[in-house]
């Protein structure tokens, strides 16, 4: 969410934002080892992480409640028992691969500051009353954070909240002390501690951020200071920083936009952030910067909507709530702002802006992230903690309110637990999983472990699955992110695979999604079903496969692995391929229905839930485009 600055009274005790952020436990002493590790010839196995995580350093997280800093998050990813916030025992039965914190670049650490800071040091009657509402208890520090973000939406903040120099000092501290503990939870070839920062990027309430991600240690790293957005309406200032910091040091950084489903159709325009024409360099700009798109997390998922996909009886997951207005809810949403929201939308748009400028500002990958505010990466519908300190575990979350006193309104059954990204890289290395993101062979789950591999190429066929179908998929053709070589009267023939998570649902099926641009620049779009479950019972009929069934009982928040199958896999031809027209393919994984955290809920407090409430869902996976162009890969 936006953050505000923080100014004069905080900033005379800067340093009481820093109190705990310190705390090194006994079994991290030292430095993360530092030896090489040695990287295999192509991708063996999935790592997951989390590339969007919150810890008290960020105004809003520490203002909705928010107590534990990046050591009990980096902790908790590798999977060590924390106490959240709110005193709840809390432990992923499964850990991370890698995190990344990702905390907000504007006023990182002020509302720390503001809540350690004398009472008698604060002379603004608004501010004081912020921070007694904090000091009162959870409810009314959120209350007081809701206030502070709606006034920072409005620009209405309070003259001592725009002091630029105090605020980049304390910005300095924190992050320098941040870095600090970031290297020492660095463990190459086991647990991977990334740096980053997210850059918030939201005039008017109109969501436009970026997670700023670095290839480097913290010897680079900590040259430059993360980058405050605040008099900013277009992502280039942060791009102009990203190449000073590639000159000043050597190192590569990346950025990662994510939920675009509130930007109120700002983030995929057909034109340049200002509203001008778009330029080659500008679209190859972007696609440079930017290889990697956050296409789902807690608030929401941002692949398809109905309106724009309506033949498509998948669309529409996770858009409950967040299709209403953008991210403040202080404008509400006007249909035609979906297009330029959605990232199937914003692939097809990328084709015909490379049709028209020879070159594609969309041609990004898919990761999924938490964006969770409580230091927590849970991305499972049965550990949900919320998605900030607010709405941890508890009795009235799902039926809460979450209008900042608009007219609007969202409720807390709407967020989804979450999101993760999986990454096919060669080793577990910050330079590894960075290298993998920028060219785009990674992917996104709401949560589920599931293994998806996705090979396009010229001539594979169903007896490549009787041998080593991953060593051919690298060796005659692309991953997932890449570009089709297939030469003259070549036709794409892709190879599909996926694994169900261990821990989890069965699949349902695994979908082709093509978008494509034909001569006169109408954009299309059309879904495939290529393999599923039980195909000789469940035989499609006028191009549709019958639903696979449901076995939830919400009585008991559970499900069975009756139905569904635990792997599915096939080789793949577009039958309707046209060598003439730009196109994309990407995989949509589907599982059976499960529960969803509100039936969990309703379980353990013992709720009953209307029936606007979705109690469950088919969560899913969606794998990076591969894309082909008549001229060749780009």
């Amino acid at each position: 969410m936006k953050a505000p600055l923080l100014g004069a009274a905080a900033a005379l005790l800067a340093g009481f934002s820093l109190a705990g952020c310190e705390k090194v436990s006994q079994a991290m002493t030292g430095t993360a080892p530092a030896a090489q590790i040695p990287e295999t010839a192509y991708p063996e196995r999935v790592l997951w992480g989390d590339l969007h995580l919150h810890t008290a350093n960020s105004v809003d997280a520490f203002g909705f409640g928010n107590r534990l800093g990046p050591e009990e998050a980096l902790r908790f990813a590798r999977g060590e028992e924390v106490t959240s916030s709110t005193g709840i025992k809390a432990r992923l039965a499964r850990p991370l691969d890698f995190v990344v914190i990702t905390d907000h670049a504007e006023g990182m650490g002020s509302t720390m500051a503001l809540y350690n800071a004398p009472r008698i040091m604060i002379r603004d009657p608004q501010v004081l009353r912020w921070y007694d509402m904090m000091h009162e208890g959870p409810r009314q520090s959120v209350a007081a954070m809701a206030e502070i973000l709606a006034a920072r939406a409005n620009n209405t903040l309070p003259p001592m909240f725009r002091d630029p120099k105090a605020s980049a000092e304390r910005t300095h501290n924190v992050w320098n002390t941040h870095l600090g503990v970031v290297e020492r939870y660095n463990e190459p070839g086991k647990f991977t501690a990334m740096m980053g920062f997210e850059y918030t990027l939201m005039q008017g309430g109109n969501n436009l951020h970026r997670n700023v991600i670095f290839r480097d240690g913290k010897d680079l790293v900590s040259q430059v200071d993360p980058l405050d957005p605040t008099n900013e309406a277009t992502p280039d200032k942060l791009w102009d920083y990203m190449d000073a910091y590639q000159a000043k040091t050597g190192g590569k950084v990346l950025a990662i936009p994510h939920n675009s489903n509130v930007s109120n159709g700002l983030m995929f325009m057909m034109t340049d952030g200002a509203g001008q024409p778009m330029t080659a360099a500008w679209a190859r700009r972007r696609a440079e910067k930017e290889p990697v798109v956050e296409i789902t997390q807690i608030k929401g998922d941002s692949e398809a909507h109905p309106f724009l996909s309506p033949n498509d009886e998948f669309a529409g997951y996770g858009t409950a709530g967040w299709d209403i207005g953008n991210l403040m809810l202080n404008e509400a949403k006007k249909p035609e702002m979906f297009a330029a929201e959605y990232v199937r939308e914003a692939l097809k748009r990328g084709l015909a802006l490379e049709a028209k400028l020879g070159a594609n500002p969309y041609k990004f990958g898919l990761i999924g992230s938490t964006d969770s505010h409580t230091s927590l990466s849970t991305g499972d519908e049965n550990n949900f903690f919320g998605k900030h300190s607010g709405n941890e575990p508890g009795p009235t979350r799902a039926m809460g309110s979450q209008s900042l006193g608009t007219r609007l309104g969202r409720f807390g059954w709407q967020y989804l637990a979450g999101g993760y990204a999986g990454v096919w890289a060669k080793a577990n290395t910050r330079a590894a999983i960075w290298d993998a993101l920028a060219r785009r062979e990674v992917y996104a789950t709401t949560g589920p472990r599931m293994t998806v591999r996705f090979f396009g190429g010229a001539g594979f066929t169903a007896a490549d699955l009787k041998s080593d179908w991953v060593k051919a998929g690298y060796a005659r053709g692309v991953p997932m992110g890449g570009s089709l070589a297939l030469g003259a009267g070549g036709r794409p023939s892709f190879i599909v695979s996926a694994l169900k998570d261990p821990d989890g649902a069965n699949l349902d099926r695994v979908q082709v999604v093509k978008g494509w641009v034909d001569a006169a620049g109408k954009l299309h779009e059309k879904i495939f079903d290529v393999v599923w479950s039980d195909m000789e019972r469940r035989q499609a009929s006028g191009g549709k496969v019958p639903a696979v069934g449901d076995t939830v009982d919400l009585a008991r928040a559970s499900y069975t692995n009756s139905i569904g199958a635990p792997a599915l896999s096939t080789v793949w031809a577009d039958p309707e391929f046209d060598p003439r027209f730009r196109a994309f393919y990407y995989l949509r994984v589907l599982e059976i229905p499960t529960p969803t955290w509100p039936a969990y809920d309703a379980l353990r407090f013992k709720l009953k839930l209307g029936p606007e409430v979705i109690q469950k869902a088919q969560e899913r996976a969606y794998s990076s485009p591969i894309w082909y162009s008549p001229a060749g890969p780009a």
